[in-house]
């Protein structure tokens, strides 16, 4: 599994949307979709402007963050009725401090989906995690789920590629995401991050994506996307184009990286491509 990602990435972009995240309410935004029929209107709007994979997050009745597998599967069913295999759906297993790794790794095993997104330290914190983790991590691969590991800090990619070398991912060149700024203590991210992050390992032995909190985001994607790597977007990391003004919708900041992409020499990558050229190509 994504053994020839170096070909891959010399020509195209994976654009992530992550529309919504765990934490923003409808008064930070008026077009943050929140409900399954939301989702899934953003979904398409999201596929014509060059995303493939969506980052999907659900709410319960109250409008907070939930892991509810019924919730997911009605989410994941609009989705599908308006982008169809346009995009793939990843997953989150976003704890927010709400939800240990066993329920975590239970909402996978039940939902099943094509993508999931599980973040390093909440799957396998210690050593002592590691033997557990890693029959999920296989049973991900025997599965065809598509996993991406979340990393915040250039030490976590030094403990990433750690066990990525002694093989507790079951994958050689398993797929991270490079995580700039926090939402936690309202930190800012900058693209200067992002150099951290690859100084700590040697990132051309897997794929790369980044996302960065705040209104720096559409110039640390550009560095990433000059720089080999992929994106992620959206508005749970941020509101606001480069100029500082605050966006529409979701599209209209992936409409703005649409646009800087066609200064370099990759194209956004399709659904398509993705899953039969990188994933179980």
């Amino acid at each position: 599994m994504l053994a020839d990602h170096p070909d891959f990435a010399n020509e195209r972009v994976i654009v992530i949307s992550a529309p919504n995240g765990a934490r923003r309410i409808r008064s930070d935004h008026p077009a943050l979709p929140v409900t399954s029929a939301e989702l899934a209107e953003c979904a398409v709007l999201l596929a014509d402007n060059g995303v493939s994979v969506v980052h999907l997050h659900v709410r319960d009745e109250s409008g907070r963050h939930t892991l509810d597998a019924d919730r997911y599967r009605a989410a994941m069913a609009g989705i599908d009725s308006t982008a169809g295999d346009r995009l793939i759906v990843q997953v989150t297993t976003e704890s927010v401090g709400q939800y240990t790794a066993a329920e975590q790794m239970a909402l996978v095993r039940e939902l099943r989906p094509e993508a999931v997104s599980l973040a390093l330290r909440e799957l396998c914190a210690t050593g002592q995690d590691e033997t557990e983790a890693a029959a999920f991590f296989s049973w991900l691969k025997q599965e065809r789920i598509w996993p991406q590991y979340i990393l915040y800090t250039p030490d976590e990619v030094v403990r990433f590629n750690e066990l990525r070398l002694r093989g507790v991912f079951a994958d050689e060149h398993p797929f991270c995401l490079f995580v700039l700024g926090r939402y936690s203590d309202n930190s800012t991210g900058t693209p200067a991050e992002l150099d951290s992050m690859l100084a700590a390992a040697d990132c051309e032995a897997f794929p790369w994506a980044v996302c960065c909190f705040g209104r720096h985001e559409h110039d640390a994607a550009v560095k990433a996307a000059v720089s080999g790597g992929h994106v992620r977007i959206g508005f749970e990391n941020n509101l606001q184009l480069s100029d500082g003004t605050i966006a529409a919708d979701n599209s209209e900041l992936i409409a703005q990286f649409s646009r800087s992409l066609r200064n370099t020499s990759r194209k956004a990558a399709s659904a398509e491509e993705i899953r039969h050229r990188l994933v179980w190509g």
